[in-house]
């Protein structure tokens, strides 16, 4: 799992025909921490199957902006540069491993 490091690295990844995981969330922000060791434990389970990455919305608010991330942590499911499901708030890894196996379909 690798931390989003520019809009433009964001952008890239989102033209390449991947499906991604995208993690909106704040070192301050204790939800955040608590879903935090989930997200990295299915990073490692989906390896190479799901790109799965985080997005610090301190360092980049016009991303918050842009996908209208409201509350943290929020998760974007994307399958084909589109957004197709998302979650808010922290949530039970069998809720997120339903989600990401049905981004594989």
């Amino acid at each position: 799992m690798r931390t989003i490091e520019s809009a433009e690295e964001l952008e890239n990844l989102l033209k390449e025909d991947k499906v991604i995981m995208l993690d909106f969330y704040a070192d301050t922000c204790p939800p955040c921490q608590a879903i935090m060791p989930i997200v990295e434990k299915l990073a490692d389970e989906y390896k190479g199957k799901i790109d799965i990455q985080k997005v610090d919305v301190h360092k980049f608010p016009d991303l918050r902006t842009k996908y209208g991330i409201g509350s943290i942590p929020t998760l974007l499911f994307i399958k084909k540069s589109e957004i197709v499901d998302k979650t808010v708030g922290v949530v039970a890894e069998s809720v997120l491993v339903e989600k990401l196996d049905n981004l594989l379909k």
